[in-house]
């Protein structure tokens, strides 16, 4: 059942049978979310942590005048909201942006393997921090990068994250959210973000038909998004 979460894992470090045992035993139930509904409320006071085991989730913030940003997209294998076992109350909410099937991790069992096993315990830190880094890049992003170059950025990112919990076929890649789910992420008007979209088609780098995202031209994409994979920090190695 937590597939998703081993292969996330085990691209950073070696997992023990008993570690495996573990983090299967922290699961406490299972649960199904329809696309649009919150997984996490803005504000809740969650007992469990939520894992990701199949669809597409979101973090966001809504601003007074109704106005939406995505701060961060999840896949398979993330725990969207790890950081709430510490942080108690949550400061933003986490949406389903296509339907999802999801694990919750009971905080009193997350306790036990901090005090139990420590270097478990570092491999989830490191989710938490790999989060972090995946913000760093966001920011650096919006803020100083092209809009063209931010889009390809973000589509590298996400081939990179799926492929690593085998949700990619080929060079292609199921993506679920609307042009308006987007721009949200983004931030960009949908007028803006369409001819952002037309473009990367122009330079022929990767077509999103009928949700699907396909790589047309790998080393082209990346050399406009700059990208480097080193954030994601996907070396196996002592943690």
């Amino acid at each position: 059942m937590i597939e998703p979460l081993l292969l996330n894992l085990r691209s950073h470090d070696i997992l023990s049978e008993d570690e495996v045992r573990d983090l299967t035993s922290v699961i406490v139930k299972e649960r199904r979310f329809s696309a649009g509904e919150d997984l996490v409320s803005e504000g809740a006071r969650p007992t469990y942590s939520t894992l990701l085991l199949d669809g597409f989730s979101g973090r966001y913030k809504v601003l007074s005048d109704g106005t939406r940003q995505i701060t961060a997209l999840h896949v398979p294998g993330d725990f969207v909201d790890l950081h709430a076992f510490l942080l108690k109350q949550m400061d933003h909410g986490i949406i389903a942006m296509s339907a999802c099937h999801v694990a919750f991790a009971d905080h009193a069992q997350l306790k036990r393997i901090t005090e139990k096993s420590p270097h478990l315990t570092r491999l989830l830190w490191l989710g938490t921090l790999v989060d972090g880094a995946i913000h760093r890049e966001w920011i650096v992003a919006m803020g100083r990068r092209s809009k063209k170059a931010h889009l390809a950025q973000l589509i590298c990112e996400l081939f990179v994250r799926l492929q690593v919990v085998h949700r990619t076929n080929g060079s292609s890649f199921q993506f679920p959210l609307t042009q308006l789910e987007m721009a949200d992420v983004l931030g960009l008007s949908l007028v803006h973000l369409n001819k952002t979209l037309q473009a990367l088609r122009k330079e022929g780098t990767f077509t999103w038909e009928n949700r699907t995202i396909t790589i047309v031209d790998w080393e082209r994409l990346q050399e406009i998004a700059e990208f480097d994979r080193t954030y994601l920090s996907l070396t196996v190695e002592p943690r």
